[in-house]
């Protein structure tokens, strides 16, 4: 990604969180592949609490690349604005 844009400061703080979410996304993983997706408790079977966490991580990542405004394929060529100007989708 870092050959093809020049991300601002705010967007390489967002992106550094995204990667920290897909680590912890894969430890979560990691775990419910170990433990399984359902684990009994005194009230009875539930839940894996790291299938709920891992859920959660999953939105947050979701919108932290929304966040990044990557341009897809289907959006055409990558424009991207000069380094210091930054546009909102949908706003010239």
């Amino acid at each position: 990604m870092l050959d093809d844009f020049e991300p601002a400061e705010h967007e390489q703080q967002i992106l550094r969180e995204a990667v920290r979410t897909v680590d912890l996304i894969a430890d979560l993983h990691a775990v419910v592949t170990a433990d399984g997706t359902m684990q009994d408790s005194p009230q009875g079977r539930r839940v894996h609490p790291a299938v709920v966490e891992l859920r959660q991580q999953r939105v947050v990542l979701a919108r932290l690349l929304a966040a990044l405004s990557i341009p897809t394929e289907s959006d055409g060529p990558a424009v991207r604005a000069p380094r210091g100007v930054h546009r909102i989708r949908g706003v010239s």
